[in-house]
């Protein structure tokens, strides 16, 4: 069943076309990924999913609901959390504070709101029990600069994560990483697939191909193919491009 759903997607920019007729279905409780050549479009769709961009024509819902036009911050209450490319940390805070700040009980105007957040042990659990998932508990009064860029990957996760969603778009997560942090990366996602329902567009083929369900395929700002890694290993169209060497 299709928890995420967009239909007849445009976006152009200025004179530009990015996006045309773009239909993109995610089912419950699998991985599904997005993958396309640079300049392919597949980014502006994912910021144009996820509410940074709204679409100049086209619907988007999520669980039967429409949200097309949404701010992020509407989108994020309704349960869909995303990462960024380009990651979004607090370098000077211990790494349970980032989790921290994200949680949905942590609020309030106070002069110190660690002290007093510290003092709330729920606060605190909920934070560890998001650290937990993401294998970063036992470095959770570290600070955030200290990780290895594979862990500060990670904490970008967790802080998703602490938003309890129920859908996690994840933006390049691989971008950066070496081969180990990769495939520790891919363990971790692998067993956060256990949970939520992930969206995953990304550069590193093989990572993809490994992980997801179901992949599309965007090219010249439309789906160009789509199916399982299987499928898309005989399709025409990936075989033709550049993709067809990694598929």
């Amino acid at each position: 069943m299709a928890v995420f759903e967009a239909t007849g997607i445009h976006k152009r920019f200025g004179s530009s076309v990015v996006l045309e007729k773009i239909d993109l279905q995610f089912e419950t409780g699998q991985i599904s990924g997005i993958m396309g050549p640079n300049g392919a479009g597949k980014t502006t769709c994912f910021n144009v999913l996820t509410g940074r961009y709204k679409p100049d024509r086209g619907r988007i819902r999520f669980e039967d609901a429409d949200i097309t036009g949404l701010s992020p911050q509407q989108i994020a209450h309704r349960g869909i959390s995303r990462s960024f490319q380009i990651m979004n940390l607090f370098d000077d805070s211990a790494v349970i504070e980032n989790i921290m700040i994200a949680l949905p009980q942590f609020y309030g105007d106070r002069k110190n709101i660690f002290r007093s957040a510290f003092d709330n042990e729920k606060l605190v659990g909920g934070a560890m029990a998001v650290l937990e998932q993401v294998g970063l508990s036992p470095k959770a009064w570290e600070p955030s600069k200290s990780l290895s860029y594979g862990d500060r990957r990670a904490l970008e996760i967790g802080v998703a994560l602490a938003a309890n969603p129920r859908i996690l778009f994840l933006d390049e997560p691989t971008q950066g990483l070496g081969a180990n942090a990769t495939l520790k990366l891919s363990n971790l996602i692998n067993e956060l697939r256990e949970r939520y329902t992930i969206v995953i567009i990304e550069h590193d083929m093989n990572f993809l191909f490994d992980l997801a369900d179901k992949i599309s395929v965007i090219h010249w700002g439309q789906v160009i193919a789509e199916g399982s890694p299987f499928e898309l290993r005989t399709n025409k169209w990936v075989q033709r491009s550049a993709l067809g060497e990694v598929a």
